[in-house]
């Protein structure tokens, strides 16, 4: 495995998004697309989240984050790399 997936996550996140942006990493690790998330500190603004996960399974992946994004209405709290 490779780390694959990158979400840039802005710093400044209210309460609701930051619960919100919870639930979609522990969905991911109880999916089983990874076991770990890491952060990183980006700059200022940004978060940088990277994890590993299969490469059969990366098409999969980011179009369950991408949805989730769009669901939730996150697209100026976090994007997909």
């Amino acid at each position: 495995m490779e780390k694959a997936i990158w979400l840039k996550v802005r710093k400044d996140l209210d309460a609701h998004q930051q619960h919100t942006i919870l639930k979609l990493k522990g969905s991911l690790i109880s999916k089983g697309y990874t076991e770990i998330i890491h952060i990183l500190d980006h700059d200022e603004d940004f978060h940088i989240n990277t994890f590993e996960t299969e490469v059969e399974k990366r098409n999969e992946v980011r179009e369950y984050i991408t949805a989730f994004i769009e669901q939730e209405n996150l697209a100026q709290a976090i994007s997909i790399k």
